[in-house]
């Protein structure tokens, strides 16, 4: 089992999943992120950071979104010659790439993100 990124995320990839990801398995395309799920260990770090609410455990995908399970999954796919290329070489998945561009329903989305140990020793102002 594993995570899912679903479309919330296309054109956002806001990156604090990045962050929080103890294992590094989440790579980012050109319009959004994914993860490899031979790499999730399933700790749930990624979901809860998540400002647009994008990312689902693979049996909690929205119905609307349940295709997002296999664009993950194939993503990390290699490519042979007898099928067709399930995604653009260092872009995205090819069902992404053709999707319109998308705008957030979040907008106060930071600009970046640290972990949270690091804001809380950045915290000069407010000395404890």
């Amino acid at each position: 089992m594993t995570y899912v990124i679903a479309q919330p995320c296309v054109d956002v990839q806001d990156r604090a999943c990045l962050i929080e990801c103890p294992v590094d398995c989440i790579y980012q395309g050109n319009r959004t992120l994914y993860i490899n799920p031979s790499e999730c260990v399933d700790c749930r770090a990624c979901e809860p950071v998540c400002p647009v609410e994008a990312i689902f455990y693979v049996e909690d995908v929205p119905q609307q979104w349940a295709h997002y399970t296999t664009i993950n999954a194939e993503y990390f796919q290699t490519p042979s010659a007898q099928q067709d290329e399930p995604y653009v070489r260092d872009g995205d998945h090819r069902l992404i790439a053709r999707l319109p561009p998308q705008t957030s329903r979040k907008k106060d989305i930071a600009a970046f993100s640290i972990r949270k140990e690091e804001a809380a020793d950045a915290d000069l102002w407010f000395p404890s």
